[in-house]
């Protein structure tokens, strides 16, 4: 199946350790050597509506369990956060 980076935008990224969102993927982290997807980049979101932006977060590409056609589904260590960006 292929998908296009521009679908992956829109998909609600979910840990399955606590069930948290995290938020939504605004980049890719790509070794462009070898082309592998090092990290998912990710904008945490909250507020009511989810409008306010709190910081992205990277999320490593061995820790993505499954890309759906509606969800992300990832698999964070609730004692290890995922690494802060800003």
């Amino acid at each position: 199946m292929l998908v296009k980076t521009s679908d992956l935008w829109v998909l609600d990224v979910i840990n399955t350790v606590d069930g948290q969102r995290l938020g939504n993927i605004t980049d890719l982290d790509i070794d462009l050597t070898t082309g592998k997807v090092n990290a998912l980049i990710l904008t945490e979101s909250g507020g009511l509506f989810r409008i306010f932006r709190r910081g992205e977060l990277l999320i490593p590409w061995e820790k993505v369990l499954l890309i759906g056609i509606d969800v992300i589904l990832v698999e964070m260590d609730a004692l290890r956060e995922p690494r802060r960006l800003r």
